[in-house]
């Protein structure tokens, strides 16, 4: 699921595209995507768009009249800059919002149909969609703490809970977390003074890092192909490949389509965390350390 980062390098290659020109018109394919009945697409057609902005993990598309066409990606919807009144062909082709200069194309690939379109009236219907999730990049240490340790729940259910922390998902809080030194099941509200003074810096300066490279790249070029999973992340998407920190190997825990990494060295102490399916399946042989997980590959070579 595209998250901040991804969203804010979209918005940087859309403004030059799309502010000031007109919404000549909008092509759906299925009604599962559009969400709202008022206002209409029509409201929308034909009026320039005026602003841009990113509501949690959705792209919000101001008109100069305040009509707003909101939309969240979900897991596999992505957006495609094509030439005036691109064809909408194809599975995976769900919108085209068309303008003078060019067609803003949404897709989304697998059988699942996940992404939504909500065209919604002014401030108060953008709130309406805003999960509430503090801004991290706008907020202080104080209100970072206050948020994540609301509930006593683990660093990384927290920082991807959306009601609150604005923007991140699976893919950057791995990276927060590595950056942290801190474990993802660490509970927020067991963490010492100055482990939440890391966790702050690290968040911060996690999203920055990506917020600043991606947007680089979509001043180049439009982002056609937006993922989880990049180059030059320290553990996203990098389980058995060695820690960019300490070299050791990346771990992971999947649970349903998910999965988190992290390095057992830095971030946990050597422990390994249990995954659920291969611990109930391996019980008393789940390795709990590094060492026990060696041992175990050397007794099975």
């Amino acid at each position: 699921m595209p998250e901040l980062p991804d969203i804010a390098a979209y918005l940087r290659a859309l403004a030059p595209r799309i502010v000031g020109q007109p919404l000549t018109s909008a092509r759906i394919r299925g009604a599962f995507l559009l969400r709202t009945v008022q206002p209409t697409l029509q409201d929308a057609e034909g009026h320039p768009a005026r602003h841009l902005r990113r509501v949690g993990k959705r792209i919000a598309i101001g008109m100069e009249n305040d009509v707003w066409l909101v939309l969240h990606l979900m897991i596999a919807g992505r957006l495609h800059w094509r030439s005036p009144g691109a064809k909408l062909g194809g599975k995976s082709n769900l919108a085209a919002f068309d303008f003078p200069n060019g067609s803003l194309l949404l897709t989304e690939a697998g059988a699942k149909r996940r992404a939504s379109l909500h065209i919604v009236a002014g401030e108060a219907g953008l709130r309406s969609l805003d999960p509430g999730g503090i801004e991290v990049l706008e907020s202080d240490l104080a209100a970072f703490r206050a948020a994540l340790a609301l509930e006593n729940r683990t660093l990384k259910r927290a920082l991807t809970d959306p009601r609150l922390v604005s923007g991140i998902g699976n893919a950057y809080s791995d990276e927060i977390l590595h950056a942290a030194q801190l474990s993802p099941i660490a509970m927020t509200q067991k963490l010492r003074p100055d482990e939440w003074e890391k966790l702050f810096a690290a968040t911060r300066r996690a999203l920055q890092l990506w917020i600043d490279r991606l947007c680089a790249e979509a001043e180049a070029k439009f982002p056609e192909k937006v993922t989880a999973f990049r180059e030059g992340m320290a553990v996203h998407g990098r389980y058995g490949q060695p820690c960019p920190r300490c070299g050791e190997k990346i771990q992971r825990i999947r649970y349903a389509d998910n999965e988190t990494n992290y390095c057992a060295r830095c971030q946990t102490g050597g422990k390994l965390l249990a995954d659920r399916s291969l611990s109930r399946l391996l019980k008393s042989d789940w390795p709990r350390t590094l060492d026990e997980l060696e041992s175990l590959k050397r007794r099975d070579a």
